[in-house]
């Protein structure tokens, strides 16, 4: 289960973050994106995170974790479209020269502290 390694990731991301000074459990919430192409299941990320932040600064924050389409562009033609299903070719002009602009993203994006 790499979710757990990714979770320890990223408790040392946003432990790094905390503002010196701050008191403990401060850290309300996490947010990450995650895209499709990630390979990570957000509920198992969720409980590994969950598990691996108790008895540290995070303890008792929530992890959110928005999820980012799988997106594409046609080098061929240049239309843009979001991929649904695991055919890799432009619907428009049948072309297999296409780039992934999203889908891959495993991002921290902001910590969520309280006052």
């Amino acid at each position: 289960m790499h979710e757990m390694g990714i979770a320890l990731q990223i408790i040392d991301i946003a432990t790094s973050a905390i503002p010196a000074g701050a008191p403990a459990g401060c850290v309300r919430q996490v947010n990450i994106k995650v895209g499709k192409l990630s390979a990570v299941v957000p509920e198992s990320l969720r409980f590994c995170f969950d598990i691996a932040s108790r008895e540290t600064a995070l303890a008792g924050a929530r992890l959110e974790i928005e999820e980012i389409p799988v997106t594409a562009r046609c080098n061929g033609c240049g239309k843009h479209w979001s991929v649904t299903e695991p055919v890799f070719s432009c619907p428009a002009c049948g072309c297999g020269d296409i780039r992934l602009l999203s889908g891959r993203e495993l991002d921290v994006t902001s910590i969520e502290v309280t006052d």
